[in-house]
């Protein structure tokens, strides 16, 4: 890591209002407590408000603002890998808001580093989901984060289809397949469907309670 980078992400961790020894700084960077220490003296007679000193640890002063957003090229590369998957595989939604992060990166970023905007190492295949998977995805999305019953018409492996109520908890996306996890009312546990055996998707008016034993931490929990 250059030092001008290593320096940069000192402010980024100081600037979350937690106090951090040397060491804990050193550790997260791979350098020696000597160097953190010779490093935040370098930030306070340049200018940079660091509360505290070696031994105790160091705050930025409340208030600081930090500066403009920067990036190595790794946290670029895994930026615009995650968008690019969002714009691939996710919802017309997401996809947008995938593009708004990559104008607003765009604006600010260093002229060293714009190019890798355009020529990228490492790509996602234009594959996109279907657009009734994406659909489904979408109103998925809507329903857990306002917390509102979904239904469901369904057909497993089999074929065989089956009308659900579900409580919406969490989407995962398995490279190829998106999967809604949620409490089931019919069956009275948790269950996974997949978005693209999913026949109809409506979301409901209703909204579901904040149960314990049907909340996403017990759905995570069982689901390991």
């Amino acid at each position: 890591m250059r030092r001008a980078d290593r320096l940069f992400q000192i402010v980024l961790m100081l600037g979350r209002g937690k106090i951090l020894t040397a060491h804990t700084i050193a550790e997260r960077l791979e350098v020696s407590d000597r160097t953190i220490y010779r490093d935040v003296q370098d930030l306070v007679l340049s200018g940079v408000p660091v509360d505290g000193e070696a031994g105790v640890g160091y705050r930025l002063h409340r208030g600081y603002q930090v500066p403009p957003m920067m990036f190595d090229d790794e946290e670029l590369q895994a930026l615009l890998f995650g968008a690019d998957v969002a714009k691939s595989y996710g919802d017309p939604a997401m996809a947008a808001a995938a593009d708004r992060i990559l104008a607003k990166v765009d604006a600010v970023l260093p002229e060293r580093l714009r190019p890798k905007l355009e020529t990228r190492g490492v790509w996602v295949p234009d594959d996109r989901i279907s657009e009734a998977v994406a659909q489904s995805l979408g109103e998925a999305r809507n329903a857990i984060n306002r917390q509102l019953r979904l239904f469901l018409d369904y057909r497993n492996a089999e074929g065989t289809a089956t009308e659900r109520i579900i409580w919406p908890l969490a989407l995962a996306y398995w490279g190829r397949t998106w999967t809604l996890g949620g409490w089931c009312e019919l069956r009275q546990a948790f269950r996974n469907f997949r978005l693209d055996r999913i026949s109809t998707l409506q979301t409901l008016s209703s909204n579901f309670p904040s149960e314990s034993g049907k909340r996403l931490e017990d759905y995570l929990r069982q689901n390991g």
